[in-house]
């Protein structure tokens, strides 16, 4: 029996920031001790990868609410101009997984900002709970896959994660209203 939670959106304020950035952070945790046995050579992501997406252009810092109570936290880039809207972050704290939470939230997510075009986002290889996530629960498409022979100009190398770690990058195309 599943119990209906009402997931809804707050903006995170900035005295906020440096505790939704820990419970990102450990949320990603998760995975990546199931997958490498530790948390490697510091947090994932890095203290620097999530103050850098809190201080984008357009971007917009969401704590993700169930019934009042705090579960996750998203980080999107709003991009007035062409509506090509990136998710940079996206976490639902783990004692609130397999409830339906994060994707009644990612809906909330698309119906707060209607004009988006497309949506972009990326998850590692090994993340395979967030490709399911993505592809199944979200409607977004695999359309690129970055690994060793096919780098991934656009974005850092500082994710903390093993050198050889492929990525994929996924896109959501929005149906016209």
């Amino acid at each position: 029996m599943t119990i209906e939670n009402s997931v809804t959106l707050a903006i995170a304020k900035k005295e906020e920031l440096p505790k939704f950035k820990k419970d990102l952070q450990a949320s990603f945790a998760v995975a990546v001790v199931e997958t490498f046995g530790s948390t490697l050579d510091g947090p994932i992501p890095s203290d620097e990868d999530i103050e850098a997406s809190f201080n984008e252009s357009g971007a917009v810092i969401y704590h993700i609410l169930s019934n009042g109570e705090k579960v996750g936290g998203a980080v999107v880039t709003i991009n007035e101009l062409t509506q090509h809207n990136a998710l940079s972050f996206f976490f639902i704290c783990v004692n609130a997984h397999g409830k339906g939470m994060g994707t009644q939230a990612w809906k909330a997510i698309e119906e707060r900002h209607p004009k988006t075009k497309v949506w972009e986002t990326h998850t590692p290889y090994f993340e395979k709970r967030n490709i399911h996530f993505y592809v199944n629960k979200c409607g977004f498409h695999i359309v690129e896959y970055f690994n060793k022979h096919h780098i991934d100009t656009h974005s850092p190398h500082d994710h903390n994660l093993p050198e050889d770690e492929d990525f994929f990058r996924f896109e959501k195309t929005m149906k016209e209203p």
